[in-house]
């Protein structure tokens, strides 16, 4: 998503974070084969994993899952009805089945993590338009 964003120029008015749902890998930098994957689509994958905390939702308009199970997670630490800024990310994927997950490729291979970097992008288009729409973005 930052890709996109600095791509469109709307670094000014879009933030992108990322957060875990628990605190295992805090600190941790991507995992290589992720960002490997990236670079495979000239796409820079960087930071340090975080942990969500319920704040988080006061902070952020839109609060992405992956999956499922993480999206269970985070609407049980939503302090009030989550629905209006709480989605999975392949929501924002005209093409993606209803209630989609990215799969989770750690302990996957090479091609696994293309194939999640390749579905992420494919959402997050999506999110972007809407996030234009919404907002009013040019």
């Amino acid at each position: 998503m930052r890709h996109l964003v600095r791509a469109a120029n709307l670094e000014s008015v879009v933030e992108v974070e990322s957060r875990g749902t628990s605190g295992y890998h805090a600190g941790d930098a991507p995992d290589e084969r992720a960002c490997r994957a990236g670079q495979r689509l000239n796409i820079e994958i960087n930071g340090a994993a975080r942990q969500f905390v319920r704040a988080d939702f006061e902070r952020f308009d839109y609060v992405l899952a992956m999956d499922g199970d993480n999206f269970a997670h985070l609407a049980a630490l939503a302090p009030a009805a989550p629905g209006t800024k709480l989605f999975l990310l392949r929501h924002f994927d005209a093409a993606a089945p209803r209630d989609a997950a990215v799969p989770d490729p750690y302990y996957g291979d090479v091609a696994e993590f293309d194939e999640v970097v390749e579905l992420c992008l494919a959402a997050c288009h999506g999110l972007l338009e809407h996030i234009r729409r919404e907002h009013g973005l040019a």
